[in-house]
């Protein structure tokens, strides 16, 4: 693609934003989301993005990628590890966009280092809601849209063309699977790693670390797996990659006896990217298709999250899920499907929590901490990093923080109000000092919410951006599922 390819998309855009009527409201005409919560239907016309789904250029001497607001993430590292090169955090499924990511907040295995996908954003193009598409820059006249754009998810705008930085990567990523059994150790380890990238091994030596995440199975057996890239040079004549694309599943492959040592494994940069998506974590389970004798006879090309994704639409339109438990004689079931985030030392506190309230398992762990100084890892070209705040999702420069996934569900309890357990996980989220992602349902009090994302600073771009309310309020549409 290149920019007279984007430019016809941005005009397709555009020209499907003026068929909208002025009393409608405005959305994405897209079939596909990895959003968790329900949204009211509309019988207006959407966004025609059919045109914006692609990256446009890779500059590999400036490391920087020019990529349109709905390419995905398999395209988006596709068009650039023929460079050596991949975007500074790339999130855990194939299909998550881009402009998705930045404006709903994305993680994985590098935030440690990294931060989340805006923080490496350089500059972006943003059809705003009055119709004017609109670059925002660190500084400049539309900063405050640059640093209001995260966690806003569409209410302030879409993003047409993103510019990002780009980092070096290595054919290959070594693999430590490091377990606990105990849950204080492993946020001990986990925040020593992430403060100086590197892990002191069994014989004492410095091991960098440049991946970082984990995996809680139960209060005693929980895991750090740490990634070290590599360019394969020390590799043996016989030492092949592992593959978790068929047969083999990749969560369950860390898990080893305590008295161990670390268990080790080599996967390709590409594979170890996606290693999550093949069974979305670990919830492909819930299809059958982590049964071997199913498994076998499962096409691989349907093995990946986005098939995944059409199974929970079919039960979300059939309510397929409560039916069989009615069948069973059991109550129906709410979904707790959750990213939250609290401090790191607030960690093991949550965990403990968590697993018996809830008997969800495994839960997911990602290290995080905002980026500071110059933008690129101390680069000397790269762009400087503001220093302010990330308007509508306010977390402390200089600490670090985890991000503890669950994806499942729990029987929902006769007399308790909708929602329950969220509700609960909710209040000690914030009684831990913490946040937690806007892709699935909330339940917060409008009060709450706004001093948990930015309420004041959301209403002043609300006012300058979206003055005749053309695009949903960030609370009717988290919370309301409007």
């Amino acid at each position: 693609m290149g920019t007279v390819a984007h430019a016809a998309g941005v005009e397709r855009l555009l020209a499907s934003f003026r068929a909208i009527p002025a009393d409608a409201p405005v959305r994405l005409a897209k079939k596909t989301s990895n959003l968790f919560r329900a949204r009211s239907a509309t019988g207006a016309p959407g966004l025609d993005v059919s045109g914006l789904g692609g990256v446009i250029s890779v500059d590999p001497s400036a490391r920087t990628a020019d990529v349109q607001g709905m390419c995905t993430y398999e395209d988006l590292v596709d068009a650039t590890l023929p460079y050596g090169l991949a975007p500074l955090v790339v999130p855990q499924l194939k299909t998550i966009t881009l402009g998705g990511a930045v404006t709903g907040l994305g993680i994985e295995s590098t935030s440690f280092r990294n931060g989340l996908p805006h923080e490496s954003v350089l500059e972006m193009d943003v059809l705003t809601p009055t119709g004017e598409i609109v670059t925002a820059r660190p500084d400049g006249a539309a900063s405050d849209l640059f640093r209001g754009f995260p966690n806003s998810y569409g209410t302030l705008g879409y993003a047409t063309r993103l510019r990002i930085e780009l980092e070096p990567v290595k054919p290959y990523v070594r693999l430590r699977h490091v377990r606990f059994t105990d849950l204080d150790a492993l946020q001990e380890t986990m925040g020593r790693i992430a403060g100086s990238g590197t892990w002191e091994g069994p014989g004492g030596d410095a091991v960098a670390v440049d991946y970082l995440d984990g995996a809680v199975f139960t209060s005693d057996e929980a895991y750090l797996i740490l990634g070290t890239q590599t360019d394969g040079s020390e590799l043996s004549r016989t030492e092949r990659p592992s593959d978790y694309t068929g047969m083999d599943i990749y969560y369950r492959s860390i898990q080893h006896p305590p008295e161990a040592s670390p268990r080790t494994d080599l996967l390709t940069i590409r594979d170890y990217l996606w290693r999550w998506d093949t069974d979305w974590f670990w919830c492909s389970r819930a299809f059958g298709t982590q049964n071997p004798r199913i498994r076998r006879f499962w096409p691989r090309r349907y093995l990946r999250s986005s098939f995944y994704w059409k199974l929970i639409g079919l039960d979300q339109k059939y309510d397929i899920g409560d039916r069989l438990e009615k069948r069973k004689g059991l109550p129906p079931r709410e979904r707790v499907v959750q990213d939250i985030e609290v401090p790191l030392e607030r960690t093991a506190e949550f965990t403990r929590w968590f697993l018996p309230a809830t008997g969800i398992e495994p839960v997911w762990l990602c290290p995080l901490a905002l980026r500071s100084g110059p933008a690129g890892g101390g680069r000397d070209d790269a762009v400087a990093a503001p220093a302010e705040p990330w308007t509508l999702y306010p977390l402390e420069s200089g600490r670090i923080y985890v991000n503890i996934g669950f994806w499942s569900s729990v029987p929902i309890v006769p007399g308790e109000p909708v929602g329950a357990m969220n509700r609960r996980i909710e209040r000690t989220v914030a009684e831990l000092g913490g946040h937690k992602s806007l892709y699935s349902e909330s339940f917060y009090g409008r009060e709450e919410f706004d001093r948990m994302y930015g309420g004041a600073d959301y209403a002043g771009l609300k006012t300058r951006y979206d003055p005749e309310s053309r695009l949903l309020d960030l609370y009717a549409k988290a919370v309301k599922q409007q």
